[in-house]
């Protein structure tokens, strides 16, 4: 299908239905009270949301309209219940669908917080997996689903972010007091020159061999 955007509560919805879907099959599909418990949850969300079931059902609609989720209601049901199509419509492997569904409901994420919170719906022997299902997602034939974000101040590891909205908006890096910037700057010039005394010692012992 033609690649869609969501809106933020849309994301927040399809998430919940795919993780549902995934770790406890026999509460789904999912009632419209169940729906809206999911995305209000305090735990495994970022950030924590407040929906009504008139927001939930708006999204719920469009999402309909979209061809991503279906109504189901027949003899026996009491109320309508939700069922998801996330992974059919975007083309997506298990792995993959575990893997942008915590990046729906947690935002940015390293690859190795991915693999520790995907393990509920996918298990990855390896962290390289997880990497190998990002970079698929990265350059999905379609556009792709994942952005790989600048490294802020203070992280070592890079972070990643769905596309299902459109861009990533990167917020503005913290600014570095100065006091701290000074310091780093002492401690630079000395590494320095550690670094320029280790290289005089190294030529000096190199002489000595030749």
């Amino acid at each position: 299908m033609m690649r869609v955007l969501l809106t933020d509560i849309e994301v927040r919805v399809m998430g919940v239905l795919v993780e549902k879907a995934r770790t406890t099959p026999e509460y789904y599909p999912l009632t419209l009270n169940a729906l809206v418990a999911g995305c209000n949850q305090k735990s495994n969300r970022d950030p924590v949301v407040a929906y009504d079931d008139a927001l939930a059902s708006a999204a719920l609609d469009s999402l309909r309209g979209k061809s991503l989720v279906l109504k189901v209601t027949g003899a026996g049901e009491r109320v309508p219940k939700y069922r998801q199509y996330f992974a059919e419509a975007f083309g997506l492997s298990p792995a993959q669908e575990a893997v942008i569904c915590e990046l729906m409901l947690r935002g940015a994420q390293t690859a190795g917080e991915l693999r520790n919170r995907a393990e509920r719906m996918h298990h990855f022997a390896h962290l390289a997996e997880v990497e190998e299902v990002v970079e698929a997602l990265l350059t999905a034939a379609e556009g792709p689903l994942v952005a790989r974000l600048p490294r802020q101040a203070g992280q070592k590891e890079v972070r990643y972010a769905h596309l299902l909205t459109g861009e990533v908006s990167i917020p503005d890096l913290p600014a570095v007091p100065d006091d701290q910037l000074g310091r780093l700057e002492v401690e630079v010039a000395a590494l320095r020159q550690e670094l320029d005394a280790l290289r005089t010692e190294f030529l000096a012992f190199k002489s000595q061999l030749e």
